[in-house]
């Protein structure tokens, strides 16, 4: 059976990681992402451990911008200092093997499309509401990334004049629709929001509700503008969406049209904590950026 290597490069943490074709994990390798070269030295070490006779390429899902074609990294918000970062030719040298380059919201889109809650659809959009806010977009049964590869980037779609920063602009969807987004209210990590409303405090449950409110009208604008027939949200959404369900959908049914409202389905991602995982082994998987 086919193996693959797997790496998720991520703001605050790195996996990688040693999986098959039928995306099951085998070895998992985990550590902090620090300083660039400290942490690109921990991921070409890690992945020569995790490395078997079997493993046929790798794959690296890291968030944007990047040169997916080319392979390199190109100074995305999350990462400081990661500029022009040639990460798919560094390891590719360092392993002798094939290294594949994607961004994380597409890689997960087909992670999810092929192995979680996206499968047998044929038009489907992928959030990842983690750390930041991204979309992968399945259209027409195929992965669509645009003509320069940056396809998807709802979180810079501006919300309001001013406000919370996401993706460097004030106002942004991702100042909103994400942990770095909701921590900018000052009443600390998403995590902790959530702790709190569950134990009915009043302030976490009006931030969740407002995170609902906006949340449905980003979806909103999805369902118009793609008629999907579903839309899987990824991380805080996923862990946290009782909390903004009822706001969501408020808005959602107030704003979408009727019909392509029917049409789509808004689900959590299916994969779970092993999404991430899985998206890294499916870049590997699919070298030519489609599914």
């Amino acid at each position: 059976m086919r193996e693959y290597i797997g790496i998720d490069i991520g703001g605050t943490k790195c996996a990688v990681i040693r999986g098959d074709e039928n995306g099951k994990i085998l070895e998992k390798m985990r550590f902090a992402t620090e300083g660039r070269d400290s942490t690109l030295q921990k991921i070409l070490d890690a992945a020569g451990c995790v490395r078997s006779a079997q493993t046929d390429a790798i794959g690296i899902s890291c968030g944007g911008p990047l040169d997916s074609k080319k392979g390199v990294i190109l100074s995305p918000p999350n990462l400081p200092g990661w500029d022009n970062v040639p990460i798919a030719r560094l390891l590719s040298e360092a392993l002798q093997l094939p290294a594949y380059l994607q961004n994380d919201a597409d890689a997960c889109a087909i992670a999810e499309w092929k192995f979680g809650a996206g499968q047998g659809c044929e038009n489907m959009v992928f959030l990842t509401f983690g750390t930041g806010l991204g979309a992968g977009l399945i259209l027409n049964g195929r992965l669509y990334q645009g003509s320069s590869g940056m396809a998807g980037e709802v979180g810079h779609l501006r919300l309001f004049k001013e406000g919370h920063i996401g993706y460097g602009k004030p106002g942004a969807y991702e100042g909103y629709c994400s942990g770095g987004g909701i921590a900018q209210y000052g009443l600390g990590s998403a995590e902790h929001l959530a702790q709190m409303a569950a134990l009915g405090d009043i302030d976490a449950l009006k931030v969740w509700h407002q995170t609902g409110q906006y949340l449905g009208q980003l979806l909103s604008v999805l369902v118009d503008l793609l008629n999907p027939e579903r839309i899987v949200i990824g991380s805080i959404y996923a862990r946290c969406r009782q909390f903004m369900e009822d706001s969501m959908y408020q808005v959602l049914e107030a704003e979408a049209l009727l019909g392509s409202r029917r049409a789509c389905s808004i689900v959590p991602a299916g994969l779970g904590e092993s999404l991430g995982d899985t998206a890294a082994l499916c870049v590997a998987m699919h070298p030519c950026h489609t599914p």
